[in-house]
């Protein structure tokens, strides 16, 4: 049966504390002896593009791997949700050993966790997506305590010597580290060349949308599954044979959220969220939310080509922009945001690190008479998602109280909307946008510009879709495909449900 995890942040027996029966994430240093490698992202075999994955009985266990060899994925939308322990990060604490190897990068310095492997750079989202175990699941022989059992004593297995950690520097100091950056996003890297001519899409879009009345069932099944490499052929392709924009000829034949859904995934994810951000500022006010859907928890890669496709679009100074819009304590914490100096996700997680940042974050807040919005900002958004996670889970076990918690209590308004964002980027990304999209439908009316935004946005990693499904069931107790059907109607609903993955 699919784990079912109570509500985030909750008291215990909540969300935040794990069923008897989960097997939560151990402490740093103390995975169990000789237990295989974590499974990094990215590097299952190879398969022929356009292949399904292959089949197997709904619910049934992943088949039995040799051992090192990469969990298979379920077929998409199969997976059953496994919640991640609360504070867990959302790849390894600390990251697997790294082996030296004849040519390869020396290794960190003595004292430190080394950093994750990553795919030469470019190559994340590569062609076609690679698969992933099931969501929170643990390598197989992966064994912990219980959560919140006591830290592992110093010198144990994995720990490395407290002698050893690298000389300490002024707090806030750039770390010296062995990094290697985070590839850019599918779509957000330069082109790719992949096995696709999207001629027969291009030409069913056309038919479409040919003579009087338009086919909107052809338009969702050509478009709905398609990938950011595919849009883009499909675009390049539309123009050269037809002579027409395949954009505008879309706004000329639908309208309403169903237009909003079509354009936004012939657009990809990077020429959206730049027309995004330039709506969310233009005219009086401005959509805070958008701002914080496109901006926060993305990668240094994703963020420099946001900033620079904004201003190939608009010839306007993305900085400049959100400067005029945003004022006092929540513009500087936008701006460390743009700034794209955030610790790569192979950063090392050090414990010494982790504790120091805790203990900040506690002095800022709940330590003293007033907060210090800024400290909190500037660690929230330099850290890394796996160094997040980490002081997430710290701060839980050193203060008893949740970190979400403290940050609901301490800040209001657009700034705590902007730090829980953050936080739960890192702490669980599914449950995230389970949460971001349950709030465009709570209440009365439906948030359609947002649901349509935040579907499409999450649609594009169909493994990140499918557990964000199933982290919805798991916090909402409902489908959300019925949830979504109880909402929407017509060829609006239609496209949204197969976004998702579901039958429309």
């Amino acid at each position: 049966m699919a784990y079912q995890q109570p509500p985030y942040g909750a008291p215990p027996g909540q969300y935040g504390a794990p069923p008897p029966a989960h097997s939560p994430q151990p402490p740093y240093g103390q995975q169990q002896y000789g237990a295989p490698p974590p499974q990094q992202y990215g590097a299952p075999p190879p398969q022929q593009y356009g292949a399904p994955p292959p089949q197997q009985p709904y619910g049934a266990p992943p088949p039995q791997q040799p051992y090192g060899a990469p969990p298979q994925q379920p077929p998409y939308g199969q997976q059953g949700y496994q919640q991640p322990q609360y504070g867990a990060p959302q790849g390894q604490y600390p990251p697997p050993q790294q082996q030296g190897q004849y040519g390869a990068p020396p290794g960190p310095p003595p004292g430190q966790y080394a950093p994750p492997q990553q795919p030469p750079y470019g190559q994340q989202g590569q062609y076609p997506p690679p698969q992933q175990p099931p969501y929170g699941q643990q390598p197989q022989g992966y064994q912990q305590p219980p959560y919140g059992s006591p830290a592992p004593a110093p010198g144990g297995y994995g720990a490395p010597p407290p002698q050893q950690y690298p000389p300490q520097q002024g707090y806030g100091a750039p770390q010296q580290q062995y990094t290697q950056p985070t590839p850019p996003s599918m779509g957000y890297g330069p082109a790719q060349h992949i096995p696709y001519d999207g001629i027969a899409d291009a030409e069913a879009l056309k038919k479409a949308m040919k003579g009087f009345g338009t086919n909107e069932k052809l338009l969702i099944q050509t478009l709905a599954d398609k990938d950011p490499l595919q849009t883009a052929v499909i675009q390049r392709v539309y123009q050269e044979r037809f002579k027409k924009n395949l954009i505008s000829e879309v706004k000329g034949e639908v309208s309403g959220a169903f237009e909003d859904g079509l354009t936004a995934i012939i657009r990809g994810p990077l020429a959206q969220d730049v027309a995004l951000l330039f709506q969310a500022m233009d005219g009086p006010g401005t959509k805070e939310t958008v701002l914080n859907d496109v901006l926060l928890g993305r990668s240094n890669a994703d963020m420099k080509a946001i900033k620079e496709a904004y201003h190939k679009t608009f010839r306007r100074n993305l900085e400049a922009d959100i400067k005029a819009d945003l004022s006092m304590k929540t513009e500087r914490h936008f701006l460390m945001v743009l700034a794209a100096n955030r610790n790569e996700e192979s950063t090392p997680v050090i414990p010494q690190q982790i504790e120091q940042d805790v203990l900040e974050l506690y002095k800022a807040t709940e330590g003293k008479t007033g907060t210090d919005e800024l400290l909190v900002c500037q660690i929230m958004t330099q850290r890394s998602n796996a160094q997040i996670a980490a002081i997430a889970h710290t701060y839980k076990q050193k203060y008893q109280r949740d970190l979400e918690t403290v940050i609901k209590k301490e800040f209001s308004g657009h700034m705590e909307d902007a730090l829980l964002y953050q936080l739960r980027t890192g702490v669980d990304k599914a449950m995230r946008d389970a949460i971001l999209l349950e709030e465009t439908m709570a209440g009365a009316g439906t948030k359609d510009n947002l649901l349509v935004n935040r579907v499409i946005r999450a649609h594009w990693d169909r493994n990140h879709m499918s557990q964000v499904k199933g982290a919805y069931k798991a916090r909402f107790h409902r489908d959300l495909a019925s949830r979504i059907r109880s909402e929407t109607s017509g060829d609006y609903e239609k496209l949204m449900i197969a976004c998702i993955g579901e039958r429309w």
